[in-house]
């Protein structure tokens, strides 16, 4: 009998070949790692759910950034945690807010580095929540006002792009208007566009403390359930004047991931969450996975899915992998 059939294993026959028709890969510049800067002193705590992962203060980070830059890393985004918190989240857009103080001393020192600021106010608040509270209601238009002093305070600090996170609706808007009016006209938002209320923020809401006090964040951030409500978001954000999109959380979101690469000209960053990133440790930790095949796995399905790049906890891990392969 002759068959009529395909030959697709022609192309995988050798490492070298699959290599040579490989569509998607890694390198160091996709990362952004996310810092934890803890206001105080002689503080390098590991956060219990995130094993690798460090709160630490400013005596510290020079420790921890040169780590940083021996993995090839060349982008960080920074959350603050304060000593102390208020009602408004005043510390988030003081002068000599954590963040504010931490991006001037890595632009100082690492000059090459690329700081992506987290402009939010959860960190800061003793409620817990993105913005301004009236009872148990989180207020938007009010909000709005402290976001835009809080990016004003980070771009004048040195932070090369500004990340907002809380999900207000018009907070792009009312952001790069604020920047274009206190002349950072050059600085990128880099929009949490797509941000789901998801259950895999739990190991993050302890490292950076700023779980919320009462209810929860669904009337701001997104239902898992939809689709459709993520062209919506994300199509606001580019009218309003968004540089990057990012989606968040990762894994369970590829086909959100795709969709936005499909539609939007924009850099496409997908974030993989803190959930995420504790599930692999501790299945690694139990001898369940092999942690670095699972990590790379993941990382790379998550380019295929679109995202140009990923802010990921792994990518110390990542990098240090893609250097052995090499």
């Amino acid at each position: 009998m002759e068959l009529q059939f395909s030959r697709h294993r022609r192309l995988r026959s050798s490492a070298n070949m699959r290599a040579l028709v490989r569509e998607n890969h890694l390198k160091a510049e996709d990362f952004i790692y996310p810092l934890f800067i803890y206001e105080g002193e002689n503080i390098r705590n590991e956060v219990s759910s995130m094993p690798g992962v460090f709160q630490v203060s400013m005596d510290n980070l020079k420790a921890e950034m040169d780590d940083i830059v021996a993995h090839g890393i060349k982008s960080v985004l920074l959350f603050g945690i304060p000593k102390t918190k208020d009602a408004c989240g005043e510390q988030a857009y003081h002068d000599h807010g954590i963040v504010q103080v931490a991006t001037r001393y890595i632009k100082e020192n690492y000059p090459d580095m690329i700081v992506v600021a987290d402009t939010c106010l959860c960190e800061y608040t003793d409620h817990g929540h993105c913005g301004v509270v009236e009872g148990e209601k989180v207020l938007n238009d009010e909000s709005l006002e402290l976001l835009v002093k809080t990016a004003i305070a980070q771009a004048k600090a040195g932070a090369d792009i500004i990340a907002p996170s809380n999900m207000m609706d018009g907070f792009v808007a009312a952001i790069r208007a604020g920047l274009d009016e206190a002349g950072f006209t050059e600085i990128p938002v880099m929009s949490y566009a797509v941000k789901y209320a998801s259950a895999f923020y739990g190991p993050f809401r302890e490292a950076a403390e700023g779980a919320p006090q009462f209810g929860d964040r669904k009337t701001y951030q997104m239902d898992p359930a939809n689709r459709m409500e993520a062209f919506r978001e994300a199509e606001s954000d580019v009218q309003e004047g968004a540089d990057f999109l990012i989606v968040k959380p990762g894994m369970p979101y590829l086909d959100i991931v795709r969709d936005m690469k499909n539609t939007f000209n924009l850099p496409i960053v997908i974030y993989n969450v803190s959930g995420e990133y504790a599930m692999i440790k501790a299945a690694a930790q139990n001898g369940w996975v092999d942690e670095k095949k699972t990590v790379l796995e993941m990382l790379i399905g998550m380019k295929r899915a679109g995202a140009d790049l990923i802010i990921t906890y792994h990518a110390k891990d990542a990098c240090r992998w893609l250097k052995e392969d090499q």
